[in-house]
């Protein structure tokens, strides 16, 4: 069988420059549709089986975020299910995967692929609950659904708002959601029921189902970065983002929480809003409550490393946490998670994965129990 590299599929992204011999396949990062971006990589290698396969992505020194590249590990998979690590170093210009596959086909991703086909079908058992319903809320720029997912009592006392993937490479977050959703809708979890008694979610799983499908890394359909869209969304650039800032705006908001993954940091932790010129001392104490109380509940999670306070002077309310936390004056917080491994705990086989980032969605429920008082 020849050596073939294909991407028609969910996701998928490459861009072939030569894939003759399985000991030189020379590949390049595509750019995300619309936007000079190039990060995410996601292909099917076909008839290497049994050979040591050498791939070079030459330009992954020209990537938007190199350093996402230093001390990172590809992730690879036979059934598109199970995925793993494969052995990938980088020396500044050239990042090179070298793995011998075991079988005919393989998939290389950047990090564990959230289909569209598994969104949906999420969305599908979900609605299956009496607790929860899925609503439509608008299109995308391509036409695809945008779906709300409220799980609680509408008339709860507290509204929570959880929003992901508005960089859709950034799939670690749908994972989260998933995760956190599942933890919800368990009845025999006690955290979940004493929640619900007090509070109603309003989930998002994915604010950017467009780039998700085209293989973006940060934007949409028209080559928006939604994070930077909040102070003025449009229906021609970012209608994903307009009909949530709607939604919010018609329902209220208590507490809000923007799931995404960090591509340089092998860390979980999250950015609050103490940059802002109105946030008071009351609000400080309660997002360092919560992020204490997080890092009681999960190991995976921690405050040691993150961004500088400074980090988004220049653009700070047209990043949605940033928006929400200065016009609601609510708890509003960016949790990021890595696309590398965490540091504090890793696994060699896995690195951080979708397991993991669920995981972590499901333990988010304990410190926003708390937080409520």
């Amino acid at each position: 069988m020849p050596i073939k590299i294909s991407t028609m599929f969910d996701s998928g992204s490459i861009d072939v420059v030569r894939a003759d011999n399985p000991k030189q396949i020379d590949l390049n990062l595509r750019k995300d549709s619309h936007a000079d971006i190039h990060q995410w990589f996601h292909f099917r290698l076909q008839g290497a089986r049994g050979q040591a396969v050498t791939m070079r992505f030459l330009n992954a020194g020209q990537a938007t975020y190199p350093k996402g590249f230093e001390g990172y590990q590809a992730v690879a998979s036979y059934d598109t299910e199970n995925w793993f690590r494969v052995p990938t170093s980088f020396d500044g210009q050239v990042m090179t995967i070298e793995h011998t596959p075991e079988l005919d086909s393989v998939y290389y991703a950047y990090f564990e692929p959230y289909t569209w086909e598994r969104h949906l079908r999420l969305l599908g058992e979900v609605a299956e609950n009496p607790i929860a319903r899925v609503h439509d809320i608008g299109s995308t720029v391509d036409g695809r659904d945008m779906n709300l997912v409220v799980i609680g009592n509408p008339q709860a006392e507290k509204k929570i708002w959880v929003i992901a993937r508005q960089h859709p490479g950034e799939s670690m977050a749908e994972w989260f959601v998933e995760g956190m959703m599942d933890a919800l809708l368990d009845s025999a979890n006690p955290v979940a029921r004493k929640l619900l008694q007090r509070a109603v979610f309003y989930i998002v799983p994915n604010m950017n189902p467009d780039g998700s499908v085209r293989g973006n890394l940060r934007t949409n359909a028209a080559g928006a970065n939604l994070n930077r869209e909040w102070m003025n969304p449009s229906l021609e650039r970012s209608p994903e983002v307009l009909c949530v800032k709607n939604k919010i705006e018609e329902i209220g908001i208590d507490m809000f929480f923007d799931i995404h993954g960090d591509e340089a940091l092998p860390y979980n932790f999250v950015a609050g809003c103490e940059m802002l010129e109105d946030f008071t001392a009351e609000r400080a104490l309660e997002q360092s409550t919560f992020i204490d109380r997080y890092i009681a509940c999960s190991p995976d999670f921690q405050k040691e490393y993150g961004y500088a306070a400074s980090k988004y002077n220049d653009e700070l309310l047209t990043l949605a946490s940033k928006y929400v936390g200065h016009h609601y004056k609510c708890l509003s917080l960016t949790l990021e998670m890595p696309f590398k491994d965490n540091a504090n705990l890793p696994d060699a086989h896995t690195g951080w994965n979708g397991a993991r980032s669920a995981g972590l969605g499901a333990a988010m429920l304990q410190p926003i129990l708390q937080a409520l008082g």
